[in-house]
């Protein structure tokens, strides 16, 4: 059984997930305009996993006897100055997330609910990959400059582009 302050802090998460899902959407669309069809493809795929992770929440909150609440989002950028700038905007919003998904962690570990705990550490590991895959992105950009045909094979490549972490290392 969740403990009411636990359930609004995790109603709290599913409100950041969701919101994380329209950032990424937005993303995907001003990437489309933009005839930037691989870093789309990419945003759009990364707008359902964010969407994923939502219901994942909402799942567990119901699971665990409490009720999941479906809140008025914060409407997301829709202009950007440039897909770098775009990059960056993404890598702080999932450092965001992960002191969001950290304090959970907190919150879980003070009211001894092992549970909970146990749930969000799929989400610590999810959100190491996160920042790694944005910093990673974030560098091949940098080496690119303002070359466009770095910018085509970028574009071209992105879809194909993992993060083997640290936290998902099988060797």
């Amino acid at each position: 059984m969740l403990s009411k302050s636990l359930e609004k802090a995790l109603n709290e998460q599913v409100r950041v997930e969701a919101e994380s899902s329209q950032i990424y959407l937005a993303m995907a669309c001003w990437a489309e305009v933009k005839g930037l069809e691989g870093i789309a493809g990419f945003m759009y795929a990364q707008s359902n996993e964010e969407r994923d992770h939502m219901l994942k929440f909402v799942k567990f909150i119901n699971e665990r006897g409490g009720h999941a609440h479906i809140s008025q989002l914060k409407a997301p950028n829709v202009t950007f100055k440039s897909f770098k700038d775009m990059f960056e905007m993404l890598f702080n919003h999932e450092v965001t997330v992960s002191e969001s998904i950290n304090n959970l962690v907190d919150i879980s570990l003070q009211e001894k609910d092992y549970a909970t705990h146990n749930f969000l550490q799929w989400y610590v590991a999810e959100q190491i990959e996160e920042e790694a895959m944005a910093r990673t992105i974030l560098d091949k950009i940098n080496l690119i400059g303002n070359d466009k045909g770095g910018l085509y094979l970028f574009d071209r490549d992105i879809q194909q582009l993992t993060i083997n972490s640290a936290s998902t290392d099988n060797d």
